[in-house]
């Protein structure tokens, strides 16, 4: 079971041995640090934590917690592992993109790119009302949003407002390259987020 933290650098096309043009997602991917271990006992659970990028300030809290570790990372993130795997990992480990390799499926989660404030059209597919017989200004309106006898909307009801900006996980992508030398992961399609913006690598 591999897992890392990474950056989203950029998209680009690759012509594989069977002649295919594969879109491919361009991450920087760590190395990072094992920065803490939670064990069954002290947290009930089973998790590794790991930290990636530098940081420069750090608050008080923190300090404590990495005061065993030279560096300061940036980001923290948290990865579950069976209590049989958790023996395998310790404080200070590095952790790099030699735990994949080229074929392997992988989940990505990272936060997708914030659209703002969006209409019911963009943000929920509404097609929007006839564009004539007497519908001037309703074309990109949400129309009714309620019935009389309850007198309110119900919660859930679909409306504008703020879009994206939301964890999003995509599973079963294929990582199509691996470079040891400068830590670069190529995966099959498209991931979320923008240039630059952390996400977390699993296999399956």
């Amino acid at each position: 079971m591999g897992f890392i933290l990474g950056k989203k650098i950029s998209m680009k096309q690759i012509f594989r041995e069977t002649d295919e043009v594969a879109p491919a997602t361009v991450i920087q991917a760590g190395p990072c640090l094992i920065t803490q271990i939670k064990t069954q006992d002290k947290h009930s659970y089973t998790a590794v934590q790991i930290g990636y990028g530098q940081r420069k300030k750090i608050s008080k809290s923190l300090k404590g917690q990495l005061k065993k570790l030279k560096t300061k990372p940036k980001w923290l993130k948290e990865f579950r592992v069976s209590q049989d795997d958790i023996k395998k990992f310790k404080i200070g480990d590095t952790i790099d993109v030699s735990v994949f390799s080229v074929g392997d499926k992988v989940q990505i989660t990272g936060i997708s790119k914030g659209k703002g404030f969006q209409g019911v059209v963009r943000r929920h597919g509404f097609h929007g009302s006839p564009a004539s017989h007497g519908h001037k200004d309703q074309l990109r309106m949400p129309g009714s949003i309620g019935a009389t006898d309850p007198a309110r909307v119900f919660k859930g009801k679909k409306m504008a407002g703020r879009m994206g900006a939301e964890q999003v996980t995509v599973k079963n992508l294929e990582i199509i390259e691996v470079n040891k030398d400068k830590n670069i992961l190529m995966v099959k399609g498209a991931v979320p987020g923008s240039r630059n913006s952390l996400v977390r690598i699993r296999t399956i």
